[in-house]
């Protein structure tokens, strides 16, 4: 009995360490499947032509914005990795067997699922997500090295199209034009800069910051692998925190969508009323003195006017005011035709709009039951002036564009001259150069925009119309019909051309 419990004891053992070696062998079979292997056979079926990473990503047979994966042989987006997912269902179906995760930047192969780690895949996680840092940031302006595309076309990074999904190109020149004012492209560059804003739970504010972010780094990016780049998930965010006011399928006025924009992305960087509270403020925010008066109605006698004149109620009050952007109103264009019965187009000099600004000119503004005269003295100039030029008026039966042309300067517009003594003494530099110029052809309420943009490491202006990227000479900018520009605020000494901030210490 005694050698019979022995051998069944002595049994046990060999069966309990049989056990844990099969348990050791299953623990290193895990791990060797958890190991990502640095060789994968399919590598060679990725085909960069057909990945689009610009477009919202969510699952193309499930619509889910969860777990999903883009397949890099045929571009399209799938959710999961599992044996009951589509992207499994996929790779299965299709024989294609390379996928990356949109989120965490890895790559899998299917059905096997292994991860794989190869330094050939890298310019597409650049392409997915581009980085930069402070030294490749200060390069910007000063590289006119031009990079090249998979279909090798050649384009400089930051001078790149558009894509127009319906009528969305009223967006398109805006996010172009900001994407060449130099502190807020600088900002938006690093994601560090706004990764530690918190909004309150429930607030899809941040997507707004987060999407422009994606959308500056896309168009900076010199390892583009095409050269272009679709606004699709920037604009389905701003339809989202605009609550459809601004949507891409339906023509809207840039200026709207512009100061809607700027005040957003304020808010959504938690910006307060301080100038330094948000780059945006610190980048466009200017001051100015409004000075209003009541006008006594014009059925009165000229003695009872006259004693209005002198009560509280029609005396002239000041007000500050914060400006984003200033508007110039364009003289009435000619109401009848010339001896050839054809329209002359008027002209008018940019230094006559801006007179408005001046401290002395009024202008009559008219509500339902009342008149005003308002004048206005600008005190504080920022760092890139937005000027909007007020094309559009609505009566009431429709529309009306004025065609009038605007005469300006491309450099050294000096805002000098419409500044009051003690302003310009405030400010030791008040000349400004042009970095955006938005143009409206066509039809009130229909047309198209287009925008001339500076490229500053070569000096050469490029015209961006949607996907179309063409050279044009800075003389044939101040012939179209202006819409919106942006100014730089020169801060260099610049003798020849009289700046006012060059002559203080003479």
């Amino acid at each position: 009995m005694a050698s019979n419990q022995q051998s069944n004891q002595k049994k046990r053992k060999l069966d309990n360490n049989d056990t844990q070696f099969d348990n050791e062998k299953e623990k290193n079979a895990k791990v060797t499947r958890m190991e990502a292997p640095r060789l994968c056979p399919y590598l060679d079926t990725i085909n960069r032509q057909f990945l689009d990473f610009d477009f919202e990503k969510l699952c193309s047979v499930s619509l889910s914005r969860i777990n999903v994966y883009a397949c890099l042989v045929c571009g399209k987006y799938f959710q999961g990795r599992g044996t009951n997912t589509h992207a499994y269902t996929h790779s299965v179906a299709e024989s294609h067997h390379v996928f990356l995760n949109l989120h965490t930047l890895k790559f899998y192969c299917l059905p096997d699922n292994y991860e794989i780690v190869d330094s050939s895949l890298d310019d597409i996680k650049y392409v997915l997500n581009p980085t930069f840092d402070k030294s490749q940031i200060a390069l910007l302006d000063k590289s006119d090295k031009l990079s090249r595309a998979i279909d090798g076309s050649m384009y400089s990074p930051g001078i790149v199209g558009m894509n127009n999904i319906k009528a969305n190109d009223y967006c398109n020149v805006i996010l172009q034009a900001l994407s060449h004012v130099t502190p807020l492209r600088d900002f938006f560059l690093r994601e560090t800069n706004y990764a530690y804003v918190k909004r309150p739970p429930g607030d899809s504010s941040y997507l707004l910051v987060q999407r422009f972010g994606e959308l500056m780094r896309k168009l900076w990016n010199p390892r583009n692998f095409k050269a272009h780049v679709s606004p699709h998930e920037m604009l389905q965010a701003v339809v989202l925190w605009s609550k459809k006011r601004f949507q891409f399928t339906e023509q809207g006025d840039p200026v709207d969508f512009l100061s809607w924009f700027l005040n957003a992305l304020h808010l959504a960087l938690n910006g307060t009323k301080k100038r330094d509270s948000s780059i945006v403020y610190k980048t466009f925010l200017g001051h100015m003195r409004i000075y209003t008066r009541k006008i006594p109605p014009l059925e009165l006698e000229e003695s009872q006017r006259s004693e209005l004149l002198h009560t509280v109620e029609y005396g002239e009050t000041v007000t500050q005011s914060p400006f984003l952007y200033l508007t110039c109103d364009l003289p009435p264009p000619p109401l009848f035709k010339d001896q050839f019965t054809e329209n002359i187009i008027p002209q008018v000099n940019l230094y006559t709009l801006l007179n408005k600004f001046n401290a002395v000119a009024e202008k009559e503004y008219k509500t339902y039951k009342e008149n005003f005269m308002k004048r206005f003295e600008i005190t504080e100039l920022p760092p890139y002036l937005i000027l909007y030029i007020k094309r559009f008026t609505k009566n009431t039966f429709f529309v009306e564009k004025n065609p009038t042309i605007v005469n300006f300067p491309v450099k050294n517009v000096d805002f000098g001259d419409i500044l009051t003594p003690e302003v310009k003494a405030k400010h030791p530099y008040t000349t400004y150069d042009l970095v955006a110029n938005i143009v409206h052809d066509g039809e009130p309420g229909q047309g198209t925009y287009r925008v001339h943009i500076l490229h500053r490491a070569t000096g050469q202006w490029y015209e961006l119309q949607d996907l179309h990227v063409t050279q044009i000479l800075p003389q044939m900018i101040t012939l179209t019909e202006a819409y919106i520009q942006i100014y730089e605020l020169r801060k260099e000494a610049n003798v020849e051309n009289g700046d006012s901030k060059n002559k203080k210490n003479t």
